[in-house]
């Protein structure tokens, strides 16, 4: 009898060291989980941003390309239109094009870094899940 009881103490002591580490193994995959969620909301509001300098960027290729055709040029500033220098408006908005070009350029660099990253760590969970059946 004290050799069965032997015998299943050591069944329960591994079974308890399963536990743990199958318990070890969720709480890696739900911050794995976690991980990847935050990225998809970094991505979100990346191409938020993305869409609000594209957004600009139309604006001042359409003032660009009708400025071409007018002689006068006209700037708001405020509340008010007051008449600007037409080569002086052209520079500004072609200053203003290239710097939000720019950030246009540094977001999709950050996309894609993340991007990659979420990949990763995809795998990760995914190659995790397959282990575990």
């Amino acid at each position: 009898m004290p050799i069965l009881r032997k015998q299943n103490n050591i069944q329960i002591k591994k079974h308890n060291n399963q536990s743990k580490s199958t318990i070890k193994m969720e709480a890696k995959a739900q911050e794995k989980i976690a991980k990847l969620q935050l990225f998809e909301q970094q991505l979100q509001q990346f191409a938020m941003q993305k869409q609000q300098f594209q957004t600009q960027l139309f604006e001042i290729e359409s003032a660009l390309t009708e400025s071409e055709k007018t002689e006068h040029a006209y700037k708001i500033v405020g509340n008010l239109m007051v008449a600007a220098d037409k080569d002086t408006l052209k520079k500004e908005l072609e200053q203003k094009k290239e710097v939000i070009n720019l950030r246009i350029k540094n977001i999709e660099k950050q996309e894609k870094k993340i991007q990659e990253d979420a990949k990763k760590l995809q795998e990760e969970v995914l190659g995790g899940m397959k282990q575990e059946k």
